[in-house]
């Protein structure tokens, strides 16, 4: 074969011009691109470092904020309760007070009824010994024809009103 006779022949130029290729990328890619490319690998790690360190700077702030926030929202919150708890108290002692007097008039009213329930129950059985006894003095003089005088007819009618 004709390509492997010239092997030999071009086998020392094909190999200085791989060396000098191998070289210069050697030394433009690696010397020369590659740190460049370390730098900014580097410089995006460092920055995303600084990027996280500020997150969570921002985070543990934002932790901090909402703790207070929560301290003062219970710290309102009880305070609402006092003030509400504090109405509730005044509220019922109004009402207490108002239910006290209003029970104080009826009271007064009932103590008034019964006075005058039983005034007009003495006055009513008043009233019925009086008619009893002129009933009973009607009786007698038609009855047995005997005239009975006032006191004697009331004096019987109050006697049988305590027996009966």
């Amino acid at each position: 074969m004709p390509q492997i006779a010239q092997l030999a022949e071009t086998y020392a130029s094909q190999i200085f011009w791989l060396l000098l290729i191998f070289g210069l990328v050697f030394f433009v890619i690696g010397r020369g691109m590659v740190p460049k490319v370390m730098e900014t690998v580097g410089f995006r790690d460092k920055q995303i470092a600084d990027d996280l360190a500020a997150a969570q700077a921002a985070r543990d702030a934002a932790d901090e904020q909402e703790e207070a926030w929560r301290k003062r929202e219970n710290d309102n919150r009880a305070a609402a309760q006092d003030v509400i708890s504090k109405a509730k108290a005044k509220a019922a002692a109004s009402t207490e007070k108002k239910l006290a007097k209003a029970q104080e008039k009826i009271d007064d009213q009932a103590a008034e009824a019964e006075a005058r329930i039983a005034a007009a129950s003495s006055e009513a059985a008043a009233e019925i010994e009086s008619v009893a006894a002129a009933a009973a003095q009607d009786i007698v003089v038609r009855l047995a024809g005997i005239k009975v005088d006032k006191a004697t007819a009331s004096s019987a009618v109050k006697k049988a009103m305590a027996n009966g």
